[in-house]
């Protein structure tokens, strides 16, 4: 029997990288999974490649409307056990030539769209449920023209510490998955130097794959984290460590 059997997660940012591996992870070990992600060309070939116990909504979580289409079709299945909210963006844009559109559109995505995509949620989570959040090292490692998206991922993170107390009487657990560099189609989008300037701080030498943080991401979903919450678990390659 799988470690999440008879389960329902719901996975934003579900259609490539690490939400794309982290669904295929997911119903492998047993659960019904909803992946939502913007376009709907790569929403319907990711529905495909996962194959079986899996539903595809299109939708923007930084879209109120469209996070409620999301729990929706989840209300049809009785509810929800597992909320990834993975949804993410990151764009490098240096100090100086930061724009009002680069900072709304990271914030609304990253941070208001997390917080949507749990906040809806919880009438349909179930007790005893888990909260994933998609983090970074860039929350704590300062990298050059990454700065709003280092804060947006701080926020996830201070968002899991409060939700932690909060939650804590329906026993529902919150954690934050904090990726180093992963080979996902955010990082092929970067400048190469700056991506051989990253890697080369990792003391394992390379970039991730995006099959690491499924298991990652897996572990918190799971009983194998019964004791686990409130915590940032990096899977960084020792990145943010040292």
């Amino acid at each position: 029997m799988g470690k999440l059997q008879g389960k329902v997660a719901v996975i934003t940012g579900g259609t490539a990288g690490i939400g794309l591996a982290t669904a295929k992870l997911f119903v492998k070990e047993g659960a019904y999974v909803f992946i939502m992600g913007r376009r709907k060309k790569e929403l319907d070939e990711a529905v495909k490649e996962i194959g079986s116990n899996v539903s595809g909504v299109q939708g923007d979580v930084a879209k109120l409307a469209d996070l409620d289409r999301l729990y929706e079709a989840v209300k049809a299945k009785g509810g929800v056990d597992i909320v990834f909210a993975n949804a993410g963006v990151g764009e490098y844009v240096p100090l100086g030539s930061i724009t009002e559109e680069h900072f709304d559109k990271l914030f609304s995505i990253n941070v208001r769209g997390v917080l949507f995509t749990v906040q809806k949620a919880l009438p349909l989570l179930s007790d005893g449920g888990s909260i994933i959040l998609t983090g970074s090292v860039a929350g704590v490692k300062g990298v050059p023209a990454f700065g709003v998206y280092g804060a947006t991922k701080a926020a996830v993170r201070r968002f899991v510490r409060s939700w932690t107390v909060e939650l804590k009487d329906r026993r529902i657990r919150s954690n934050v998955v904090s990726p180093g560099p992963i080979a996902t189609p955010l990082i092929n989008r970067a400048p190469a130097d700056t991506m051989a300037g990253i890697v080369s701080t990792v003391p394992m030498g390379r970039m991730g794959e995006p099959d690491e943080i499924a298991k990652a991401a897996l572990f918190l979903a799971s009983d194998d984290s019964s004791f686990v919450t409130g915590i940032e678990l990096f899977v960084d390659g020792g990145r943010a460590q040292v």
